[in-house]
C-alpha cells in the first residue's frame, strides 16, 4: 500500500519510517517523525538530493509506491498504476495504436514524457525506443515483481540528476537484499457489458456490425520469479529474478463505442473516403475556371464501384475502426540480477544486470491506394464501357486520352490489417562502488550502461509506386489481354517492371492474389540507443571541520560530484520507408544517426540554520548547482533552493525554487525532415457537411488557396480528418530551461495519533520548449493574421489541398514559446483501529490545477488549457484532456484474520473542448470505484482478487478524436476505456 514515507533506504540498512498508510495513487513525503526512529539513524538519503542527511526529511514533496500499491491494484504494465496517479497523465500506452511506439512512458504534469527523467536505483534508464515518441525511458524494462517502492519527485531536478528532470524524476528501487525463493503468478482479462443504444443505433443506422451482449477478452497471464541468496560470510548478497507476460489483444470491434469511427454534429458514424468498394473522383476540381487546376475536364463526378459499372458514391465510407487494436498484444521477457558486497565495514562493491525483450503489435485498417494516382487512361481495358461514358466520355474524351484530376482510392479489403510490429531488446548494466572514507565523508562511484535494439516489421502495407503501375493497364499487343504498361517494352524496347501484375478495382471480386502480392510492400527498420553514464561523488559532514551555523548542533553537509554522459541513437528504415513509398505511411520515415556528450560538475549542501527554539525547531537551507557542457556547444547552468521548517512536533513548512533545463535529444538535435500526419476536425478552407467554409475568402487566400477554389467550394475536405505534415529536427536547439516554485505545509497532531495533512503548491514555467509548432496552429494563425512566419509553412499546391499527394503545412522543431501549470497537491490520512475487528485506514490524495497554459510561438497568444481537451493544439506529447481535479480516495480494512480488503474511488474531473465552437463537446467526470481482497492463507502463500472499475464506467466517446493520444472514439490514457479489469493471483515463498 502507499505510506507517507519520509525516509528512503538508508545507506548502510534498508530503513523505511512509514507514516499513514495511503491510498492507490502518489502520496506526499509526511513529516510526521518518530524521535527513537530518527535517532536509530545515522544517514539517510531522500529522492531529490544525493545529500546524506543526518535526521532530516525532504524539503521536496516526494511521492511513494510500495510493492504493497501495485499488489493490490492488481496490474502487469506499471504504466497502467502510473497513469491512475493524479500527477502523471498518460503517454505512450498500450491503448496507443496509430503511432505506437511500443514502449511505455511516463508524464508527469502533462508536460511531456521527455520532460520526465526516469531512474533505476537513482540512476538513467537508457531511452526507451529510437521511434519518435518513445525516447523516454521505457517502464517495460521494470518487472513489477522486483519493485520495492516507487518514489516521484514533481518539480524540477535538474540540479541533483541533470537534464530531462523539468517535470520531475521517477525511481525505481529494486529489491536487491532478497532472501529465498518467491514466485508469483497472476491472471487478469477485461469484462464489458455492451448496452450503448446510442452507439448501436449509429452503427445500425450506418449499417455496420456492432458488438452487443457481455464480452470477455484482453487475457493477460503474468509469471515472476525471485531468488536471493546471502553470502556464507554474511558480508554480501545476490537477489535473481525472471519474469514471463503474455498480454491478448483487444479489438475495436469488441465495444460498442468504437463500432465506427464518429464525427460531426450530432455524431454520426463516418470512414475513410478511401473505400472498400473502389472510388474514383476529382474531388470537385473539374471545370474550376482556374488555369493552375483545370486540365480541361468540365463535369465533376464522384462515383464508386458496383459490379462493372460507376455509380453515384453518395457518401459512402469505409468503417476502418473495428480492426483497430483497442489493447495491443505484448509479450514480455525479462531477466537479470542485483548483487552487492561488503569488502569491509566501510566499502561495498555493486553491480547490476537488467534484460528485457518485448513484442508488441500496434494493428489498425487495411492499406490501400490513397489516391495517389492523379490521371486515368481512357483506354485501360480494365474500363467497362458504362465506365468510360461517365468519365472520359462525359468529358469529351476518347480512348486516345487522358482524364486529368482522376483520383482512384481503393482499400485493401482483400489483405489483411496493417500491422506494426515492434520489437525492443534492451541490457543494462551497472557496476560501483560506495561507502565510507570516514565518520564524516562518504562516497559513491558507479558506471551505468544502458542500451535498446529495436526491430520493426510493418506488414500489409501498399507501395505508391506499384499501385500506378498496376492501375495503369494496357491491352497486350500479342494476346489482347490486360498487362501493365510497365511490363512491356516500350518505344525503346525497355521494360520498366516485368513483375507488374494490374490491380482491377474496377469490378467488383475481380482482385486477384497476384496482383496483391505485388502491390503489397513490407516495410522493415532497425535502430538503437545507447546511454552510458560515468558519475561519482563524495558527501560530507562538516560538523567536526567548526563549519556550523551557531546556535545549531549539526554542521553543513555538502556534496560535490561530476558526471560525464554519452548518448547516441541510430534508427536505420529501408529504402521502402526512406522512399515514401509506403501508401499508408503518410510520408517518408527517414535515418536518424548522432549523439553527444555532456560533461557536469554538480554539488549540493544542507545547511542548518536553527535548531530547538521557540515556534522553530529546525529551519534548513538546501542548496544545489549543477555545470553542464555539451558537445553540441551548449552549457547550462542549473541550481535549486530549498527551505525546510519544522515548527514543532506537528507542523512542517517547506519551499523551494528550482531551475531545470533539457537539452535536445538525438532526434530533436538530428533527426530529418519527412512527412507525415495530423489530425484536424476540418480544414477551415474546406466546406462542412452543411456546405459552409469557415474562414473567410481573404483568410483562405492567406492560407494558398486560390479565390477560383474558394468560390467554387472551397478546398479538397479529407473525410478521416487527416492531413499531411513536415517534421524534422534542428542541430541549433537550445536547452530549453523551466523554473518550479514550491512551497506546502504538512501538518501531523500528536493529539490525534495516525493522522496527516500534505498540502503542496507547485508552480512549473518551461521557457523555449523544444517542439514543433501545431500544424492547425499554423493555419489559423496565417488565415486569421496573414503573418507570414506562418503563411510561409503552408503549401497547398495545385490541389488547393492539404493532404492529397505533397500538399503539407511544415512544423520542425525550434525553441518556441512556453508551457505552465500550476496546482495544488493534496493528501489526507488517517489510520485508526476499531477494537477486535482490526484497523482501517482512510487516504484522500489528488492534484488540483490552478493554471495549465501553453504558448506556440514567442509572438503568439498564450493558450489556456486548463480543464481544456483539444485536438492538437493544447498538450505535449499528444494532445488530450488536461482536468482541473483528480484524486483518488481508499479505504483498507485489515482485519484480524489474515484478510485485507481495500476499497477505491478514483476521480477524474470533466473538461471542455478547446475552440469546439457550437459544436464543442464537454467531457462528463468519471468516477471508479476498485474493490480488491488479499488472503495470507497459509505462512508461505497470500492469493488476491479484485476488480477495477467495478461499476463498468463507459468511456465517453468524441467525435474526429485525435490520433495517437484517442483511439476508438475515446482516451485510453486518463480513462478506464475497456471495462471491469478482473485479476487473479497467488504468491508463494520459502
Amino acid at each position: 500500500m502507499f505510506t507517507n514515507s519520509k525516509l528512503t533506504k538508508s545507506v548502510r540498512l534498508a530503513f523505511a519510517v512509514g507514516a499513514a498508510s495511503t491510498a492507490l495513487t502518489t502520496f506526499t513525503v509526511n513529516a510526521q517523525e518518530t524521535s527513537a526512529d530518527q535517532q536509530s539513524v545515522e544517514k539517510i538519503s531522500v529522492t531529490g538530493s544525493r545529500i546524506q542527511k543526518a535526521n532530516l526529511v525532504s524539503a521536496s514533496p516526494v511521492v511513494e509506491i510500495s510493492a504493497e500499491d501495485i499488489a493490490v491494484s492488481g496490474v502487469t504494465r506499471i504504466e497502467d498504476l502510473l497513469n491512475d496517479m493524479p500527477q502523471i497523465f498518460g503517454g505512450q500506452t498500450s491503448g496507443t495504436a496509430n503511432g505506437a511506439t511500443g514502449t511505455a512512458t511516463v508524464d508527469l504534469r502533462n508536460l511531456g514524457s521527455n520532460r520526465t527523467l526516469t531512474l533505476v536505483n537513482g540512476r538513467r534508464m537508457p531511452s526507451g525506443s529510437p521511434l519518435a515518441g518513445g525516447t523516454g525511458g521505457d517502464v517495460n524494462q521494470i518487472p513489477a515483481g522486483l519493485v520495492e517502492r516507487i518514489e516521484v519527485l514533481t518539480g524540477g531536478a535538474s540540479a541533483t540528476y541533470g537534464s530531462d528532470a523539468v517535470a520531475g524524476v521517477v525511481n525505481f528501487i529494486l529489491k536487491d537484499d532478497f532472501e529465498g525463493v518467491q514466485f508469483d503468478y497472476q491472471h487478469s482479462f477485461y469484462q464489458h457489458d455492451n448496452d450503448n443504444a446510442f452507439m448501436q443505433g449509429l452503427a445500425a443506422d450506418s449499417g455496420f456490425d456492432f458488438a452487443n451482449g457481455s464480452v470477455k477478452d484482453g487475457h493477460a497471464n503474468d509469471f515472476s520469479v525471485l531468488l536471493g541468496a546471502n553470502t556464507a560470510d554474511g558480508r554480501g548478497n545476490v537477489t535473481m529474478y525472471a519474469s514471463y507476460r503474455n498480454i491478448q489483444a483487444v479489438s475495436q470491434s469488441s465495444r460498442d463505442y468504437s463500432a465506427c469511427a464518429v464525427s460531426g454534429s450530432p455524431l454520426g458514424c463516418v470512414g475513410s473516403g478511401t473505400i472498400a468498394e473502389g472510388r474514383i473522383t476529382d474531388f470537385g476540381l473539374n471545370g474550376v475556371a482556374d488555369p493552375d487546376v483545370n486540365l480541361g475536364n468540365t463535369t465533376s463526378y464522384d462515383f464508386k464501384v458496383q459490379g462493372d459499372q460507376f455509380v453515384p458514391r453518395d457518401g459512402t465510407t469505409y468503417n476502418y475502426g473495428p480492426l483497430n487494436y483497442f489493447q495491443r498484444p505484448d509479450v514480455r521477457k525479462t531477466f537479470g540480477a542485483l548483487g552487492h558486497y561488503d569488502i569491509n565495514d566501510n566499502h561495498t562493491v555493486y553491480a547490476e544486470v537488467n534484460f528485457m525483450d518485448n513484442r508488441s503489435v500496434a494493428q489498425i485498417a487495411p492499406s490501400g491506394a490513397f489516391f495517389v494516382t492523379t490521371t486515368l487512361d481512357c483506354a485501360n481495358p480494365l474500363l467497362s464501357q458504362q465506365q468510360f461514358d461517365v468519365t472520359c466520355g462525359a468529358n469529351g474524351l476518347t480512348t486516345d486520352d487522358v482524364l486529368g484530376n482522376a483520383y482512384i482510392g481503393r482499400r485493401n479489403v482483400e489483405g489483411n490489417p496493417r500491422q506494426d510490429d515492434l520489437r525492443h531488446t534492451s541490457f543494462r548494466g551497472v557496476v560501483g562502488a560506495r561507502g565510507f572514507i570516514n565518520d564524516n565523508w562518504s562516497y559513491d562511484i558507479f558506471a551505468n550502461y544502458g542500451t535498446t535494439s529495436f526491430i520493426q516489421t510493418y506488414r500489409n502495407e501498399l507501395s505508391i509506386t506499384r499501385i500506378g503501375r498496376a492501375f495503369d493497364a494496357v491491352s497486350d499487343p500479342d494476346t489482347g489481354e490486360a498487362v501493365c504498361r510497365s511490363a512491356i517494352p516500350d518505344a525503346n524496347g525497355v521494360v520498366v517492371d516485368a513483375a507488374c501484375v494490374p490491380w482491377n478495382v474496377f469490378s467488383s471480386d475481380s482482385v486477384t492474389q497476384e496482383a496483391l502480392d505485388y502491390v503489397t510492400l513490407p516495410l522493415f527498420a532497425r535502430g538503437d540507443v545507447e546511454t552510458t553514464q560515468v558519475s561519482g561523488y563524495v558527501a560530507g559532514d562538516l560538523t567536526d571541520l567548526g563549519v556550523i551555523v551557531p546556535g545549531t548542533s549539526t554542521g553543513v553537509n555538502v556534496v560535490v560530484g561530476f558526471e560525464r554522459r554519452e548518448e547516441t541513437l541510430d534508427f536505420e528504415p529501408d529504402q521502402g520507408f526512406e522512399s515514401g513509398d509506403g501508401a499508408g505511411q503518410g510520408g517518408p520515415t527517414l535515418g536518424v544517426s548522432g549523439g553527444f556528450t555532456v560533461e557536469e560538475l554538480f554539488t549540493e549542501a544542507n545547511i542548518p540554520l536553527v535548531q530547538d527554539v521557540d515556534f522553530m525547531q529546525e529551519l534548513n537551507l538546501e542548496l544545489a548547482y549543477r555545470y553542464s557542457d555539451y558537445s553540441t556547444d551548449k552549457s547550462t547552468n542549473t541550481y535549486k533552493y530549498a527551505a525546510d521548517w519544522k515548527v514543532n512536533d506537528d507542523v512542517r513548512v517547506r519551499a523551494s525554487f528550482q531551475r531545470a533545463v533539457r537539452a535536445g535529444n538525438v532526434r530533436e538535435l538530428f533527426r530529418a525532415q519527412s512527412l507525415g500526419l495530423f489530425n484536424m476536425n476540418n480544414d477551415p478552407c474546406a466546406a462542412d457537411a452543411d456546405g459552409n467554409i469557415e474562414f473567410t475568402r481573404e483568410q483562405c487566400i492567406n492560407t494558398g488557396l486560390s479565390g477560383a477554389a474558394y468560390d467554387a467550394g472551397g478546398a479538397p475536405s479529407n473525410p478521416a480528418g487527416q492531413y499531411n505534415q513536415i517534421t524534422g529536427g534542428n542541430p541549433d536547439l537550445d536547452p530549453e530551461e523551466s523554473d518550479t516554485v514550491s512551497y506546502g505545509i504538512v501538518f501531523s497532531p500528536s493529539d490525534m495519533p495516525g493522522f496527516s495533512l500534505a498540502l503542496d503548491y507547485f508552480d512549473i514555467d518551461v521557457t523555449g520548449a523544444i517542439g514543433g509548432v501545431s500544424s492547425e496552429f499554423i493555419i489559423r494563425e496565417c488565415g486569421t493574421t496573414g503573418n507570414e512566419e506562418f503563411c510561409s509553412l503552408i503549401n497547398r499546391g495545385g490541389s488547393g489541398s492539404l493532404w492529397l499527394g505533397q500538399d503539407s503545412v511544415t512544423s520542425t522543431d525550434i525553441n518556441l514559446g512556453f508551457f505552465a501549470t500550476a496546482g495544488v497537491d493534496f493528501d489526507a490520512a488517517y489510520e485508526f483501529g476499531i477494537g477486535d475487528m482490526g484497523d482501517i485506514k482512510l487516504n484522500l490524495v489528488g492534484t488540483f490545477l490552478t493554471k495549465w497554459d501553453q504558448k506556440n510561438t514567442p509572438s503568439s497568444d498564450v493558450v489556456d488549457c486548463l480543464g481544456k481537451w483539444d485536438r492538437s493544439i493544447c498538450g505535449v506529447d499528444t494532445a488530450g484532456p488536461t482536468p482541473e481535479l483528480r484524486y483518488n480516495l481508499r479505504t483498507t480494512w485489515i482485519s484480524p484474520w489474515d484478510v485485507t480488503v481495500t476499497g477505491t474511488m478514483r476521480y477524474v474531473d470533466g473538461t471542455d473542448e478547446l475552440n469546439g465552437g457550437d459544436n464543442a463537446v464537454s467531457l462528463k467526470s468519471k468516477t471508479y470505484f476498485d474493490l480488491t481482497g488479499n488472503w495470507n492463507a497459509f505462512e508461505n502463500a497470500s492469493f488476491r482478487l479484485g476488480v477495477n472499475n467495478l461499476f463498468d464506467v463507459e468511456p465517453q466517446v468524441i467525435g474526429n478524436a485525435p490520433a495517437g493520444s484517442a483511439n476508438g472514439n475515446v482516451f485510453p490514457g486518463p480513462y478506464d476505456v475497456l471495462g471491469r479489469y478482473v485479476f487473479m493471483g497467488v504468491s508463494v515463498s520459502y
